[in-house]
């Protein structure tokens, strides 16, 4: 459930988002060509080529959501063919950093559409790679930057690229379930969407190209974390068959999700706050999205506090919309007492996070000026600051730093992330564990101080010299050796459930015993157990 309180930056950073630059840039460069016509099971489309000769096909409906809170209905068939050039519209929500609500004209409920990216029309079979964007389960989009274009990593990789707009917020996670069976899944209808975009890629990605029988997800931040959902759900089954999970989770948002007596309590007092009963229920169609989502905020940061629930990214309380554990479509936790949800068996996970994280996203509106303060710290000085952050462990804090990251600037020991990496080391100790599916682990390191949050998305897209929350000057031609490294290492996993490359070196499957994680930098290096010793340091109560 969504954030209801102020921090930093805005929760909707974890969206990799600006989103209405996203929604600007529907309108496609490439006009639709006879090239490009594709029978899916609905009819015909007709996308358009790139300059580099991938087709590309936008907007294209998987589903259609008439109504509110209950899955979509399969798409209409059409006569004739229908042009797929301009991204689909986006599911309601919030402006970027504001408390304005996106216009009718680029969202609505009705936002079922996937964009699909492929070398070739042939029977080649290429593996296929779904993106599910960032943002938690409340905001973004599949187009909200350009870092998310599907076009170099697929010819790159020579996979078949797809990104997907689903339901999100109270739109996609309000459990009405208990007002009457035609709501019995609304508080997963979000992620029902995006079964539902699975469903149609299993039926129609072999005529783009692509493997019906290889198909992996991935996807950063709150992405990641709706890869775990998937993973748990026994109604994705057979859908797809690796995941990638890139700093896709905190200890309350991706290992854990909202329990149905919490969300059932925010159902119920939201509907009170609406005027609306049992007696009524069908009220909820009608009422205006604003109103719907704003009464929906106030109950959450009321239930928050009331029920003394934990926030997902940061001291205090807080509610976040996010899947229901419903004992049916979510069975369980992605990661309970018991392990890792048993959805995931046979599922092999690429998993990681970065180096710094949010640690270091304070710093972003003057990096430049904040990298040239930290390198010019003497280690006297580090350790003075250390000791403001980590009090008597400082010293101790700054030697495991040294041994975890020797090829690093030892100023990086102020920026240490633990919200995140810490609860991806339990997820892939859990996964491991499970014994089904191999697991492989990685911290991204490059460009440090600033390898944070979303940093690592623009090169496994291959698209060097884009971003996602701002441009850090680096290198030119070591950005596009990194974008080489992250897609291809990316792509390999895909085609092969493996992500060693010539450029990785040997990568060992993550095992419990072996601690195996790599360390994906201009330098990259396979280490174990390289961070456990500072992490139990700074955490020694946590356990994975």
């Amino acid at each position: 459930m969504r954030k209801t309180f102020s921090t930093i930056l805005s929760i909707t950073l974890l969206t990799a988002s600006i989103v209405l630059s996203g929604c600007a840039s529907a309108k496609s460069q490439n006009s639709p060509t006879d090239n490009a016509v594709v029978s899916t099971q609905a009819g015909k489309i007709r996308g358009s080529v790139t300059k580099s000769g991938v087709l590309s096909f936008k907007g294209v409906p998987y589903a259609e959501a008439n109504e509110r809170f209950v899955p979509a209905k399969p798409v209409a068939k059409w006569e004739g063919i229908r042009d797929v050039t301009e991204y689909g519209k986006i599911s309601p929500q919030m402006e970027f950093m504001s408390s304005n609500m996106l216009s009718d004209e680029i969202s609505d409920n009705n936002c079922q559409n996937l964009n699909i990216w492929t070398p070739g029309l042939d029977k080649k079979k290429r593996a296929v790679m779904v993106w599910l964007h960032g943002g938690g389960f409340s905001s973004g989009n599949a187009q909200e930057t350009t870092a998310y274009d599907g076009e170099n990593l697929a010819q790159a990789g020579d996979v078949v690229v797809v990104s997907v707009n689903h339901r999100l917020n109270i739109l996609g996670f309000f459990d009405l379930s208990k007002y009457g069976e035609k709501y019995r899944y609304s508080g997963n209808a979000g992620v029902q969407d995006i079964i539902d975009s699975l469903t149609w890629i299993k039926a129609n990605i072999v005529n783009f190209g692509g493997d019906p029988n290889n198909v992996t997800i991935f996807g950063e931040s709150g992405g990641g974390a709706k890869v775990l959902t998937l993973m748990t759900s026994p109604h994705a089954k057979g859908l797809f068959h690796k995941g990638i999970i890139e700093s896709g989770s905190t200890d309350t948002m991706g290992v854990v999700f909202t329990k149905q007596n919490v969300a059932r309590y925010v159902t119920d007092e939201t509907l009170k706050s609406l005027g609306i009963t049992q007696d009524n229920i069908e009220e909820i169609q009608k009422v205006p999205f604003e109103r719907l989502l704003t009464a929906g905020e106030a109950v959450l940061a009321k239930a928050a506090k009331d029920l003394e629930i934990d926030g997902a990214f940061g001291p205090g309380t807080a509610l976040m919309w996010e899947p229901v554990v419903d004992g049916d479509f979510m069975p369980t936790d992605p990661v309970s007492k018991d392990g890792f949800a048993s959805g995931g068996k046979g599922i092999s996970l690429l998993i990681g996070s970065n180096l710094n994280e949010w640690t270091s996203v304070p710093l972003l509106a003057k990096s430049a000026e904040e990298k040239a303060r930290l390198e010019k710290l003497s280690e006297t000085e580090i350790l003075a600051e250390a000791q403001k952050l980590y009090g008597d462990k400082a010293e101790k804090v700054i030697a495991e730093y040294k041994n975890a990251y020797p090829e690093k600037e030892l100023y990086n020991a102020l920026l240490i992330d633990t919200m995140i990496r810490l609860p991806i080391l339990k997820i892939t100790a859990a996964k491991a564990d499970q014994k089904s599916g191999d697991v492989y682990s990685y911290i991204f390191g490059y460009g440090s101080p600033f390898s944070f949050h979303t940093f690592e998305i623009p090169y496994v897209f291959n698209n060097a010299g884009t971003s996602v929350m701002g441009t850090i000057s680096t290198d030119v031609e070591k950005d596009k050796r990194i974008a080489e490294l992250m897609s291809g290492a990316w792509t390999s996993f895909a085609k092969t459930g493996k992500p060693e490359t010539a450029l990785t070196g040997k990568w060992e499957a993550y095992t419990q015993e072996s601690g195996a994680v790599m360390i994906l930098d201009e330098k990259s290096i396979l280490t174990h157990h390289h961070d456990e010793p500072l992490l139990k340091l700074l955490a020694p109560e946590y356990e994975w």
